[in-house]
């Protein structure tokens, strides 16, 4: 088989869209980062007033689902695709804590899922993408030949996103980010519609104690059996 499709599935700050934009740039496939898709979605939702820290307007957002248009444009200088919502580019907007904060109770939302989840299958048809997300593996691509589920512990992935948001200037606590990412957890793993679970045939990584060439040459040599024996 010449391409695969390649499904990393993880909680919160593990580090998924970072080997996902390794392993495409290194085997010429696409890379599609599926919470992105959902972050962009958080950030119409909070612009129109939908929701925010005190309420969720769920059928307002679900009565404009319609008008949220959702693109990916491959930007050369950066190496990756870039987010754009409704023709806007929205890629830094999406990545704050604030989104991160409203992006589980969006992405709970039944009809909210399922329209990504459409537009997510539609880009894998053809195989030879990289995807990551909750629910890639489980439910997305439930036959992808590659399936990987990223684990880190809490204090360790708030260390990194805290390390990040710094970096970008952004004014948060260590303690603000340690308590988004177990909200997150809990309301990804808890939700009714394709809670966040490991898939039967889905290899775990830890890399807690990884750094991120470690992890890269270990899932490398995962794809390369996974080709070999396709």
């Amino acid at each position: 088989m010449d391409k695969i499709t390649i499904a990393i599935d993880g909680f919160s700050s593990t580090g998924k869209s970072t080997i996902a934009k390794q392993l495409a740039k290194h085997l010429g496939y696409v890379y599609v980062d599926s919470g992105a898709m959902y972050r962009a979605v958080t950030y119409f939702a909070m612009e129109q007033g939908f929701i925010d820290k005190n309420h969720f307007d769920v059928s307002g957002l679900i009565s404009k689902l319609n008008e949220v248009k959702i693109s990916l444009k491959y930007n050369d200088e950066l190496g990756y695709s870039e987010m754009f919502l409704n023709g806007d580019n929205v890629e830094k907007k999406i990545r704050t804590l604030e989104v991160s904060e409203n992006v589980s109770l969006v992405a709970a939302v039944p009809e909210v899922r399922a329209q990504l989840v459409k537009h997510q299958k539609n880009m894998g048809a053809e195989k030879g993408v990289v995807m990551d997300g909750r629910d890639i593996g489980t439910v997305v691509f439930p036959n992808a030949e590659l399936k990987l589920f990223m684990i880190a512990s809490p204090e360790t992935r708030a260390i990194r996103r805290y390390n990040e948001l710094k970096q970008r200037g952004d004014d948060v606590t260590y303690e603000a980010v340690l308590k988004n990412i177990q909200d997150r957890d809990f309301i990804d793993s808890n939700r009714k519609d394709s809670p966040l679970v490991k898939a039967s045939d889905a290899i775990e990584i830890d890399n807690s104690h990884m750094s991120k060439e470690q992890q890269f040459e270990i899932i490398l040599n995962l794809v390369n059996k996974t080709l070999k024996s396709s």
